[in-house]
């Protein structure tokens, strides 16, 4: 198998409910829908990565714990999805044990380094779901990854915690990972009716200037719906705003990735 120029991009913030998971699925689907090969890592122990792919319980001891505890190999526990181009390796809420498990492990922030290492050559793009915290698993994430894309919801606290994960990321770039760089910052849940909306993102837009991605992903129904039918939203209802908005932000992520 020819080796593929691989860019590893975590998709983190330790604030719940952003659009984080809603993210690494529909941009991974879209820059697969663009011809990239792309491996979706599914890091977070509620495992809202993979159900939103289909993978609602992975077989035994098939997923990415069982990757930490050195049982399995990465490829014997990736599986296609529905979405052309596109793999998951996916997890599950035995991952809530890692960070109990590794405490006494030799370089336990490098282990999802050493885990994608084998098979990382045969994909474009590895998009990692970090878990909505600042613990071992995204600790991992980020030591893994070349870069790491940040979704913000729009509303009034959006900007409260990014201290300390850019703090965090500073850290891991200096310590684990020198090469780490943030991707971008992406407004999610976008509501342009809204004024407090508008307030936050020039606050954001302030703050961080080019790094904010251009795109926004706009509050959509069809875009809540599909995760629970184990689909991406370009497989649910591609012609919905919510699919539009993940197509365009993949134009702008591969941009910037040239």
């Amino acid at each position: 198998m020819k080796k593929l120029q691989t860019k590893i991009v975590a998709l983190a913030n330790q604030k719940g409910g952003v659009g984080k998971t809603t993210t690494a699925l529909n941009l991974a689907a879209a820059v697969a829908a663009k011809g990239k090969k792309v491996l979706l890592v599914d890091s977070d122990p509620q495992g809202n990565a993979s159900s939103g792919v289909g993978v609602f319980k992975s077989s035994g001891d098939k997923h990415l714990y069982h990757c930490f505890m050195n049982d399995r190999e990465a490829a014997s526990c990736i599986m296609a999805t529905g979405q052309k181009n596109m793999d998951i390796l996916p997890g599950s809420i035995d991952l809530v044990g890692v960070e109990v498990e590794l405490i006494s492990v030799k370089n336990r922030e490098k282990q999802l380094a050493r885990i994608l290492r084998p098979v990382k050559d045969r994909y474009h793009f590895i998009f990692i779901d970090c878990p909505p915290s600042l613990g071992l698993l995204t600790i991992n994430g980020l030591t893994a990854a070349d870069s790491v894309l940040i979704p913000l919801q729009c509303e009034y606290f959006a900007l409260e915690g990014l201290a300390l994960l850019v703090e965090t990321i500073r850290k891991v770039k200096k310590g684990l990972n020198r090469g780490l760089f943030i991707e971008g910052l992406l407004m999610t849940m976008y509501d342009r009716r809204n004024r407090l909306t508008h307030q936050v993102a020039s606050e954001i837009q302030k703050h961080f200037g080019d790094l904010v991605f251009k795109t926004v992903i706009p509050r959509n129904v069809r875009l809540s719906e599909s995760p629970s039918h184990g689909k991406t939203i370009l497989e649910y209802d591609k012609s919905s705003t919510g699919a539009k908005a993940y197509m365009k932000l993949a134009n702008e992520f591969l941009r910037r990735s040239k």
